[in-house]
């Protein structure tokens, strides 16, 4: 467990990244994954970076367009073949140990998107996976009879989104997997 001099220490180390936008994001989303993974630590809640980290690895790994902050509906874009396609990007943090019923943030179905993206990060905020479900299958998950997170609040869960969608990225090894810590 760090000691509130360690959490301190994080904001006076130098930046080793760079002094390009991206070296200084880059360098910012280190320590704040150093300071999410410490208040984990201390209070046993998360500090809720992971939909900006997932954003980041989402851009970083695939090459989408992040959008302006606030953008109604979808957080990137992505060009393919001449085609422009809208893409919210979820994230989870799969702690150690977790329950196998963890679920995504909501879906707002009434937006403008084509696909989904879901990253997930480990304990580190470090990417896993990262996998792509289209509008018509995930628009077809939720109106699924069963569940009231689903139905309800559009919430659909990491295995069933697995299961309706692909398999875009995946971490080859713990040192590629991310942003070092």
């Amino acid at each position: 467990m760090p000691h509130t001099n360690e959490v301190s220490k994080l904001n006076a180390q130098p930046s080793t990244a760079g002094d390009t936008k991206e070296g200084q994001v880059i360098e910012i989303l280190r320590r704040a994954k150093k300071l999410a993974q410490a208040y984990r630590s201390l209070t046993g809640k998360p500090l809720g970076i992971t939909g900006e980290v997932a954003e980041y690895e989402a851009a970083r790994l695939l090459g989408v367009h992040l959008t302006p902050a606030r953008q109604a509906g979808y957080d990137a874009i992505e060009n393919s073949d001449g085609a422009t396609r809208r893409l919210q990007i979820k994230g989870r943090c799969l702690l150690p140990g977790c329950k196998p019923g963890q679920r995504l943030g909501s879906i707002d179905i009434k937006k403008d998107w084509d696909a989904v993206l879901m990253v997930l990060l480990d304990e580190n905020f470090d990417a896993l996976e990262i996998h792509e479900a289209e509008r018509a299958d995930i628009l077809k998950a939720l109106s699924a009879p069963g569940s009231k997170a689903r139905n309800e609040r559009g919430a659909l869960g990491v295995s069933k989104f697995k299961s309706i969608g692909k398999l875009r990225w995946r971490a080859s090894s713990a040192t590629d997997a991310s942003v070092a810590p």
